[in-house]
């Protein structure tokens, strides 16, 4: 496989980073450890001699390996994980880390970088995805889940019932009458009073009843004189001296 070391160099250096920090890597050749700086983006695995390095010293790719805790040597204060890549004369990179926390993300961040966890986290949100849509297509159209929620009655303000009256006569309507003046010649008087209620058939004896009296009275007087007239030929005059027209 061809690598231009320009791109890769520029990309190595280049921000984001899913990762990156110090460890302690154990040499090849020679077995000692050597403190790397070391840089995760995807599934390759860059470390530097110094950490502002321009170029990497080299590359790890996270392919068909798996990351695994290593035994700790003794007289070591390392905390030691591996990188083996299974298959004949295939090397095995073993790292060091100042703490338990450091060593944990640092396995944590590796094993999830590969292609092949990729490739099963996307198999399994597959999964997830078909069984959500099979339960919503379990539930039956004409339920309730499938109705919008109802709106809440609006509330309306009581309505008062009609004031009653017992004071009704004979069915006639109510009328309220304020200082009701009558003709006093009719021998009616003056209702001062706001609050008295009279009815139609109430008004009308009081207004009615004197001009019927004097209407008969009238004709009383009128039915006295064409008597008279009958008898003397004459018109008889009224109490003032006027003549009295007879209907």
């Amino acid at each position: 496989m061809k690598i231009n070391e320009k791109n890769l160099s520029y990309f190595a250096t280049t921000e984001p980073f899913d990762k990156c920090g110090y460890l302690n890597k154990k040499g090849e050749i020679n077995k000692g450890w050597q403190k790397r700086w070391f840089i995760l983006k995807g599934n390759l695995l860059f470390y530097f001699e110094k950490r502002y390095d321009k170029e990497p010293v080299g590359m790890i790719i996270l392919e068909g390996c798996t990351i695994e805790m290593a035994e700790a040597e003794s007289g070591s204060d390392q905390y030691c994980f591996k990188i083996i890549f299974h298959g004949p004369h295939n090397r095995t990179y073993v790292l060091g880390a100042e703490s338990q926390e450091i060593m944990e993300s640092w396995m944590k961040a590796l094993t999830c970088a590969g292609y092949d966890y990729m490739k099963l986290m996307v198999a399994e949100l597959q999964r997830q995805l078909k069984e959500l849509e099979e339960s919503r297509n379990e539930i039956q159209p004409g339920s309730d889940n499938n109705l919008p929620p109802i709106a809440p009655p609006r509330r309306t303000a009581p309505v008062k019932p009609p004031v009653s009256n017992k004071n009704y006569l004979e069915g006639a309507p109510l009328v309220k009458t304020q200082n009701v003046c009558t003709n006093n010649s009719m021998g009616m008087s003056e209702n001062k009073d706001p609050n008295v209620v009279t009815t139609f058939q109430r008004i009308h004896e009081m207004i009615g009843a004197p001009i019927i009296k004097e209407i008969e009275e009238y004709r009383k007087l009128n039915s006295s004189n064409k008597r008279a007239v009958s008898s003397t030929g004459s018109i008889p005059n009224s109490p003032d001296g006027a003549p009295l027209i007879v209907l």
